[in-house]
């Protein structure tokens, strides 16, 4: 095994490939770690249906009691079904899964009790320290007592206390496709959508962490070509896509037709505005202009923040958010301990759609209002001299405000976008977006041309 915390540790989570640099004594040196930086006298575990996960859950389980600590293990699960243990049990809590990532890597979300971050200033980078300073030696014997190893079921508390939160009892019926992309939406879904009045067209339900059809990744456009032809074929109200760990849901509309994770974020920020009688909601900036002017026009304040995990939940905390949205489709809601729940996205969507008679490619025109480009990666030899580049272009321009909350975002009257660069690879990701087509292309082909130049 070779196993390099630095890179393989991030802000969030722990990812690396399987078994090169992440195999079950590397796991049951990090359960060690995690329970001595919180704390805690319990935990809850959770897995996906990667074949690797079970074995380096019960690893970190079994790291974790040596050292007095009694393990709940809920076992195939989402991510947001352990935050719901997480914050249920007022449990810190661990969860195996890369995510929306390939077949042969795997990893660890962890977080504090109620659903609390664990993020790089928030006890990630002491696990780490620990768990390198241990690879030799092993983790040091405990005095104290071995914890208990316990299981338990909590899909049906999860999907009651989702269905709690968003009334779908009188909705109009509708036919929805779901692709699964044998991850865990097909663990989790046929049980929250029991006794609703949908019509459900299943896609790649059996859970396979080898991804036999496509990548558990639907922010890649090749990986929803199979939900929008089912969508069309079946005259379907929607489609929706769930990742690999099913915490992200992607929309698409009657036509096939994608919709955009801004659109989702103003239409729940919308609703949740509603529900609570306003109130603050937390946009990244990378989200489109129209969630902020939704959010106004419902009463609400909009909070721009980084893009993240650990960003986005430290800000819902402080500033009591009711909800936070991201282009990326990870949803947070204040009713869900601040933490991301793709599903209860979905059911806000089925919600909304079903309330009123339209479709809904109608519903969500009046929450797209603008033009982007999308995440656009280009890989480039030294990302600092690229971004120079691009904001020594901009900088002194009329009417061109330029700030570095996040990366490079330039705005102007009628245009915006962003530059950042990525942790992990040499890659600087461009997002862009304007009031017309024209407009945005024009933008975007611009920016890239520096930052490729």
């Amino acid at each position: 095994m070779t196993a390099d915390l630095s890179q393989l540790v991030k802000a969030y989570d722990v990812r690396g490939v399987v078994p090169d640099q992440w195999d079950e004594p590397l796991a049951e040196l990090f359960g060690a770690a995690f329970v001595q930086v919180t704390g805690a006298d319990a935990i809850v575990i959770g897995h996906d249906m990667r074949p690797s996960s079970p074995g380096l859950s019960r690893a970190f389980a079994r790291g974790a009691a040596a050292r007095g600590v009694d393990v709940t293990e809920i076992g195939l699960c989402s991510t947001d079904q352990l935050y719901y243990a997480s914050g249920a049990f007022g449990l810190p809590g661990a969860m195996f899964t890369a995510s929306h990532n390939p077949a042969q890597y795997n990893g660890i979300k962890m977080c504090r009790a109620g659903a609390a971050p664990v993020g790089q200033d928030t006890g990630l980078a002491e696990i780490r320290r620990l768990a390198e300073s241990w690879l030799d030696s092993g983790a040091p014997a405990s005095d104290a007592t071995p914890g208990t190893i316990t299981r338990r079921d909590t899909l049906e508390d999860y999907a009651a206390y989702l269905r709690a939160l968003v009334d779908l009892t009188s909705i109009r019926p509708l036919k929805v496709v779901v692709d699964a992309g044998n991850g865990m939406g097909g663990h989790t879904v046929p049980t929250v959508f029991s006794g609703l009045p949908l019509e459900l067209v299943p896609m790649y339900f059996e859970l396979d962490g080898t991804f036999p059809n496509h990548e558990a990744n639907p922010l890649d456009p090749a990986n929803i070509v199979d939900l929008q032809k089912r969508v069309r074929e079946e005259g379907a109200d929607l489609g929706i896509a769930f990742d690999g760990d099913a915490d992200r849901c992607f929309v698409v509309d009657e036509r096939g037709e994608p919709v955009s994770p801004s659109a989702i974020t103003a239409l729940v920020a919308a609703r949740e505005l509603a529900k609570h009688g306003g109130g603050t909601v937390i946009h990244n900036l990378i989200t489109s202009w129209s969630v902020p002017e939704v959010v106004r026009e419902h009463g609400g304040t909009p909070v721009r923040t980084r893009v993240g995990h650990s960003f986005i939940k430290a800000e819902m905390a402080s500033s009591g958010a009711i909800f936070g949205g991201e282009h990326s489709a990870h949803y947070y809601f204040r009713d869900f301990w601040n933490a991301d729940t793709g599903m209860l996205a979905a059911l806000h969507v089925l919600a909304a759609l079903g309330g009123q008679d339209g479709p809904l490619s109608g519903l969500v025109a009046e929450y797209d209002r603008y033009v982007g480009s999308g995440e656009i990666n280009s890989t480039v030899d030294d990302q600092a001299a690229r971004l120079a580049a691009v904001r020594a272009a901009y900088e002194g321009r009329e009417g061109v405000t330029i700030d570095e909350l996040d990366g490079l975002t330039v705005t102007a009257e009628d245009a915006w976008f962003n530059v950042r660069p990525s942790n992990t690879e040499p890659l600087l990701r461009l997002n862009a977006e304007a009031r017309d087509e024209a407009t945005m292309t024009k933008v975007r082909d611009e920016v890239l041309e520096i930052i490729r130049g």
